[in-house]
């Protein structure tokens, strides 16, 4: 899919998504980088599973809310599924690193 390609969404502004290499090889056409329309991170998150069916499991659990194991930030901050989005927000959708 183009990495240009905007949802159908109709409230929200167009955001810049940017996810993580290891997310993005688990889902064959999935670019590093696209845009989205969406009000908040939830709806960001369906339409990524719009587009690649399985990534919203991949991003959250089932509470829902965002997997311990991921990490979204939206402009610098880390945001939960509740965060807003204002059109032109920069998103980052990253795996956790850990480690001893």
């Amino acid at each position: 899919m183009d990495a240009s390609v905007y949802s159908n969404r109709e409230q929200g502004g167009v955001v810049n998504v940017t996810l993580c290499a290891p997310l993005a090889d688990l889902f064959p056409g999935a670019p590093r980088r696209l845009k989205l329309s969406a009000a908040n991170v939830n709806e960001m998150v369906d339409g990524l599973d719009e587009q690649w069916p399985g990534m919203r499991d991949r991003i959250c659990d089932t509470t829902p809310a965002i997997r311990k194991h991921m990490n979204v930030f939206v402009d610098g901050r880390r945001a939960k599924l509740a965060t807003p989005l204002n059109a032109g927000a920069d998103v980052f959708v990253v795996t956790a690193i850990s480690g001893g």
